[in-house]
């Protein structure tokens, strides 16, 4: 099958570089693109420099727009799989296949590494968890799902639901909402597995002075997503 990794970038010169090798070491038969979300530092000419397939936006869309942006290109050039991974070094490219795998035996529309299931590797903090927990308990109350590590931006989508994102993906940190509208437009999506590691350099977008912000935002736009989308039954697989 024909796969290609997203990694969204935004001020990552401590790691881009990094994150790319390792996963063209790991898994050398896929394809990677680096959105480059108008990063203010080096990124940019770090992957020109070392001729790394990206592309640049040309303003700041976030990291709904810059993973939208990626599912655009995978539409546009026919990829059976497009696969999420952070630019920040967090996701192991080790566990690609495993990420992989479901999706490539049309047993889901999305599968999500989820670092929840065995409990190894970096967990996050302590108030991360809780409030990861909550938007889990939200998702399940909504549509009925269950999924444990809701913010993980590890995950794999079939051709069909590569085609849905580049037409529908929410903003800001959309990745609660993005499995909500999976599951409601009819798509599979079960978890997987894999071990996360701390980020390894530079600054998370998610600061601590606004996590509060950010689940009141998130929660409040998952209840009116649930409330503005009718369910439909389960779609054929990807």
């Amino acid at each position: 099958m024909k796969i290609l990794v997203i990694i969204p970038c935004y001020n990552e010169q401590e790691n881009i570089l990094n994150t790319v090798a390792r996963l063209r070491q790991c898994c050398p038969g896929v394809d990677c693109l680096v959105v480059n979300d108008c990063s203010t530092d080096n990124s940019r000419q770090l992957l020109l420099d070392n001729d790394i397939p990206h592309i640049s936006l040309p303003c700041n869309l976030g990291i709904g727009g810059g993973v939208q942006a990626g599912y655009l290109y995978a539409r546009e050039n026919g990829y059976d799989i497009t696969v999420q991974m952070d630019g920040d070094g967090q996701h192991d490219p080790a566990f690609l296949q495993t990420v992989i795998g479901p999706v490539e035996k049309g047993e889901a529309d999305m599968c999500i590494g989820s670092r929840f299931l065995e409990k190894k590797g970096f967990q996050t903090s302590f108030a991360r968890r809780m409030g990861i927990r909550l938007l889990s308990f939200l998702i399940l109350l909504l549509s009925g799902k269950r999924v444990r590590d809701v913010t993980s931006g590890y995950r794999a989508c079939g051709k069909a639901l590569t085609d849905f994102y580049a037409d529908h993906y929410a903003q800001d940190y959309p990745e609660p909402e993005a499995i909500l509208a999976a599951v409601l437009q009819g798509f599979a999506v079960e978890e997987v597995p894999v071990e996360m590691k701390e980020r390894q350099g530079g600054v998370s977008s998610i600061q601590a002075f606004s996590s509060i912000y950010y689940m009141v935002k998130v929660s409040l736009a998952l209840f009116i997503d649930r409330l503005t989308t009718s369910p439909r039954k389960r779609r054929g697989k990807a």
